[in-house]
C-alpha cells in the first residue's frame, strides 16, 4: 500500500512537472539575432540565456522576454555571426529557477548583416551603436522602449545632465558633448501618445546633431518581428553614425523616414514602410516613404520593404553640394508606384533591388545626377529607368514633338549607367545606341568596369556621367548577387523587411495591383486598424534598461534625488527654457537657427536672470530666427534698453514695451523677421503647461495649495519651498509659510515645493 501511494505521488508530480516544463515551439537564427518561442505553462516568469555553440550561457535582459498570450518569445540581439543556443528556464513564485524544467533550442545559425554600401565605406568603427561584427560598441548604453517606458527611460547625458524620455535623451545628444554609443530597442507598438515628446512637429521623432555631420552613434532598432512606430516618423538632421533597423513605420505625420540635412554615414535597413497619412492628391499614400536629401551623404538604404508606397524614396533636392554617394540595395519595392529612387544631384548606386509590380516608374535621374543601376530585377515595372525629358519620359514617347513635358520631372536630365539588369513582363525601356543618341533612358554597358563616354549627354542640360563607379577611391568594392536570384533573396527568410517579414501580412493581387497606383482600400484599412498582439513583458519587469550600460531611472518626484529632473538646481536639467544670447557673435543655444549680423555697440539689455548683455543681433531685412516648439510656450525677447520694439512672428507684426516682447506660442514652427530695425540681445522660451509645470496667477491656488499674492508665494501647509531664476540660481527659501517675491524684477521665476516645479510671473 505504501509503495502504491508513493508511485501515485511520483506519477502525479511527474504529470505536473510535464505540464509546467518549457516547450519550445519555434526557434531560429536571423541577422545578428536569434529567437525562440515557447508555450506558457503554469509559470508566469522565466529567465532566458544565450551561448555560442559549446560556450558558456549568458543571461539575457528581462525586457527581451515578451508575452503574447498563447506564446512567449525571447530575442537575443547583438550577436556575431556564428552558431548559438538559447535556453529558457521557468522561475517559481519564490524567484528560484526550476532548472529541471528548462528547455534548450538546437543549434541556431546567426548570419551577419550585409554592410555593403556607402554608409560603411571607409568607416571601420561601425554605424550606430554597433561594431561591424554585430556586437555593441564598448560602453554602449541600451534602453528598451515600450509604450510604458518611452516617457520614463532616463540617463545622464554629458553636458546636459539627466534626460528622461526617448526624445529627451536624443535631444540631449544634440548638445554635442556625448558620443557614448546608445541603442534604443523598440518593443511592440509605439504611438504618438506614448512618447515624452516629438521634437519635429512635421515628421515626429527627431535625431539631430549640434552641427553638420555630428557623430552620435545612435541605433534605433526593433526587437523581434512586431516592433512598430505608428502615427509618426523619423527626422534625421546634422547627424553621423545613425542606424535604423528592424522597424515597421505606419501612418506617420508626413515622411516615414526623412534624412533631411547634412547627414553622414547613415544606415537605414530592414524597415517595413507602409502608407503615410492621406493628404489627398499625389499624397493619398503619404509623402516620402524614405527620403534622402539636404546634403545627406554616405547613406545606405537596404533590405527595406516598401508596401504599395506612392512616393517611395526621394534622393536629393536642388541645394546639395554633391556628389553625396548613396546606395540602395536589396530593397523590395512591392507594388509601389514611383521614386525608386527619384534622384537629383547625387551619385547613387542601385543594385540587387526587386521592383515587383511597379505602376509608374523605377529609377528616375534628373539635375545632373549620376546613377549606376546594376543587377536589379524588374517584374512588370512600367518604366524601369527614366532620364528626365528624354526617352520614355517624354510625354508622347520617342521622337515626340512635345519634348518639354516629362512624366515624372520637368528638370534637366541626369545620367544612368545600366548593367546586367533583368526586365520581365510588361515594361518600356529605351537603351542608348549609335542611332538613338537622343531619346534614351540609360546607357547600357557590357561589363561593370566599362565607362560611359563623355560624348553621351542628357538631352536637357547636356549632363555627362562621372564614372564614379569605376574609381576605387570613391566606390566600395561589391560583388552583386546574380539578378536572377534577387527575387528569392529579397523575399527570403533573411531578406527585406523586419525579422520573419514582420507580423503584418498582406497578399497583393498581381493581376490588378501591378498597374494600379491608387490606394488599396483593404490595405489602408488593415494598416489603420493594425494592433500588436503583445501583452507585455514576461513577469511584468518593465525597467526599460539593459546590460549595455543603461541606468535605472530615478524617481522624478523624489525631492532628495540629486538628479531630480524637476529641480532647477541640477545644472543638467531641462526645465523647458531655451535661453539664448549672442555674446560670441553667434547664438548660445542651437535650438534656434539664426541668420544675421551682430554688434556690440547698440546698447544693452539686462535679462531676468540678472545678466546684462551688450552683444546683439541686428534685426535687419536679411535677419531670420527659426525654431520649433513641441508644446505651448511663452516667447520672451529682450531688446535694447529704452526701446519700444517690434518684430514679425510668422508674418504677424508684434509690438512690445519697455524693451521686451512677450507672446504665447502654440506648438509649431516659427520664424522671426524684421518689422522695423531693432537690436535683439536675448531670447527665451518658457513652458506654460503640464503636470508640475503650472504658471501661478495672482491669488490662484493649485493642487499643491500654493498661491501667489503679487508679493510672496504663500504656503498654508508649511511645505519647504525654494525660489529660483529660470536658469537655476537660488534666490531664497521660505521662512514660515511664505517666500517673498517683492524684491524681484519683472520676469519668470520658479518655485520648487516637495520636488515639483511651478512657474509664476512677476508683472
Amino acid at each position: 500500500m505504501k509503495i502504491r501511494t508513493f508511485l501515485l505521488a511520483a506519477l502525479s508530480a511527474f504529470a505536473l512537472s510535464g505540464q509546467a516544463a518549457v516547450t519550445i515551439t519555434k526557434s531560429a537564427g536571423w541577422l545578428e539575432t536569434a529567437y525562440a518561442e515557447w508555450t506558457p505553462g503554469s509559470y508566469t516568469n522565466y529567465h532566458a540565456y544565450v551561448r555560442p555553440a559549446g560556450g558558456e550561457y549568458t543571461q539575457l535582459d528581462a525586457m527581451l522576454l515578451r508575452n503574447y498570450g498563447d506564446y512567449m518569445r525571447v530575442d537575443a540581439l547583438g550577436l556575431k555571426a556564428g552558431n548559438y543556443q538559447l535556453k529558457i528556464v521557468p522561475v517559481d513564485g519564490s524567484g528560484n529557477e526550476v532548472a529541471s524544467e528548462a528547455a534548450e533550442t538546437g543549434t541556431l545559425a546567426v548570419a551577419a548583416h550585409d554592410r555593403n554600401g556607402f554608409a560603411h565605406f571607409n568607416y571601420s568603427k561601425g554605424v550606430g551603436a554597433y561594431n561591424n561584427d554585430g556586437t555593441l560598441k564598448a560602453g554602449a548604453k541600451v534602453f528598451y522602449v515600450t509604450k510604458q517606458t518611452a516617457k520614463t527611460i532616463s540617463t545622464n547625458v554629458a553636458g546636459v545632465g539627466t534626460c528622461t524620455g526617448l526624445q529627451a535623451i536624443i535631444d540631449g545628444y544634440q548638445k554635442g558633448q556625448d558620443k557614448t554609443p546608445i541603442a534604443f530597442r523598440i518593443i511592440g507598438t509605439i504611438q504618438t501618445a506614448d512618447m515624452d515628446a516629438l521634437s519635429s512637429s512635421s515628421e515626429g521623432l527627431q535625431i539631430k546633431g549640434k552641427a553638420a555631420d555630428s557623430e552620435l552613434n545612435i541605433t534605433i532598432e526593433g526587437v523581434g518581428n512586431d516592433a512598430t512606430i505608428k502615427g509618426f516618423g523619423f527626422l534625421i538632421r546634422n547627424s553621423a553614425s545613425v542606424e535604423l533597423r528592424n522597424l515597421g513605420v505606419m501612418t506617420g505625420l508626413d515622411d516615414g523616414i526623412s534624412l533631411d540635412t547634412d547627414n553622414d554615414h547613415i544606415w537605414v535597413h530592414h524597415i517595413d514602410v507602409f502608407y503615410g497619412p492621406n493628404k489627398g492628391g499625389d499624397q493619398k499614400k503619404g509623402d516620402g516613404a524614405i527620403d534622402v536629401k539636404g546634403n545627406s551623404k554616405h547613406v545606405t538604404v537596404s533590405y527595406c520593404h516598401f508596401w504599395d508606397t506612392g512616393k517611395s524614396t526621394m534622393c536629393g533636392m536642388k541645394d546639395e553640394s554633391g556628389p553625396n554617394y548613396i546606395t540602395y540595395h536589396h530593397n523590395w519595392f512591392d507594388h509601389s508606384d514611383s521614386r525608386h529612387p527619384r534622384i537629383r544631384t547625387m551619385s547613387v548606386h542601385i543594385y540587387n533591388n526587386y521592383f515587383d509590380g511597379v505602376a509608374k516608374y523605377g529609377v528616375g535621374s534628373t539635375t545632373g545626377s549620376d546613377v549606376f543601376v546594376e543587377c536589379n530585377y524588374f517584374r512588370n515595372c512600367a518604366k524601369p529607368m527614366l532620364t528626365s525629358l528624354q526617352g520614355s519620359d517624354v510625354n508622347s514617347g520617342v521622337g515626340s514633338s512635345d519634348e518639354t513635358k516629362g512624366t515624372f520631372s520637368g528638370e534637366a536630365g541626369g545620367s544612368i549607367k545600366a548593367y546586367n539588369n533583368v526586365m520581365t513582363g510588361s515594361y518600356k525601356f529605351i537603351p542608348y545606341s549609335s542611332t538613338n543618341n537622343k531619346h534614351f533612358d540609360a546607357y547600357v554597358v557590357s561589363s561593370r568596369s566599362e565607362q560611359v563616354p563623355s560624348s553621351v549627354t542628357s538631352l536637357s542640360g547636356g549632363n555627362t556621367y562621372s564614372n564614379f563607379d569605376t574609381n576605387a577611391s570613391l566606390m566600395p568594392s561589391i560583388t552583386p548577387d546574380d539578378p536572377k536570384d534577387v527575387p528569392a533573396i529579397v523575399t527570403g527568410d533573411k531578406g527585406a523587411g523586419r525579422c520573419e517579414h514582420g507580423d503584418f501580412q498582406y497578399t497583393f493581387n498581381n493581376a490588378t495591383e501591378d498597374s494600379n497606383y491608387d490606394v488599396i482600400s483593404d490595405l489602408r484599412t488593415k494598416i489603420d486598424n493594425y494592433k500588436s498582439s503583445l501583452i507585455g513583458i514576461v513577469g511584468g519587469e518593465e525597467s526599460g534598461t539593459g546590460t549595455g550600460g543603461g541606468e535605472e531611472p530615478t524617481d522624478p518626484t523624489d525631492p532628495t534625488d540629486p538628479t531630480d529632473p524637476s529641480d532647477p538646481t541640477d545644472p543638467g536639467t531641462s526645465t523647458g527654457e531655451y535661453e539664448c544670447h549672442f555674446s560670441d557673435k553667434k547664438p548660445s543655444n542651437d535650438f534656434y537657427t539664426v541668420v544675421g549680423n551682430y554688434s556690440d555697440s547698440k546698447g544693452k539689455f539686462t535679462a531676468p536672470n540678472g545678466v546684462t548683455y551688450t552683444m546683439c543681433l541686428k534685426i535687419e531685412s536679411s535677419t531670420s530666427i527659426t525654431f520649433t516648439t513641441k508644446e505651448t510656450m511663452r516667447l520672451y525677447l529682450g531688446f535694447a534698453e529704452g526701446s519700444t520694439p517690434n518684430i514679425k512672428i510668422n508674418g504677424e507684426k508684434v509690438v512690445g514695451a519697455n524693451a521686451v516682447i512677450e507672446k504665447e506660442l502654440p506648438a509649431g514652427t516659427y520664424e522671426l523677421k524684421k518689422a522695423d530695425s531693432h537690436f535683439l540681445f536675448y531670447i527665451n522660451l518658457y513652458s506654460l503647461g503640464g503636470e508640475g509645470n503650472t504658471e501661478l496667477a495672482v491669488g490662484e491656488f493649485d493642487v499643491q495649495r500654493l498661491a501667489y499674492n503679487g508679493a510672496a508665494i504663500l504656503n498654508p501647509e508649511g511645505k519647504h519651498m525654494r525660489l529660483y531664476t529660470v536658469t537655476g540660481h537660488l534666490l531664497g527659501t521660505n521662512s514660515g509659510k511664505e517666500v517673498s517675491t517683492a524684491h524681484l524684477p519683472k520676469g519668470m521665476y520658479l518655485v520648487v515645493a516637495e520636488g515639483e516645479t511651478l512657474r509664476f510671473v512677476v508683472k
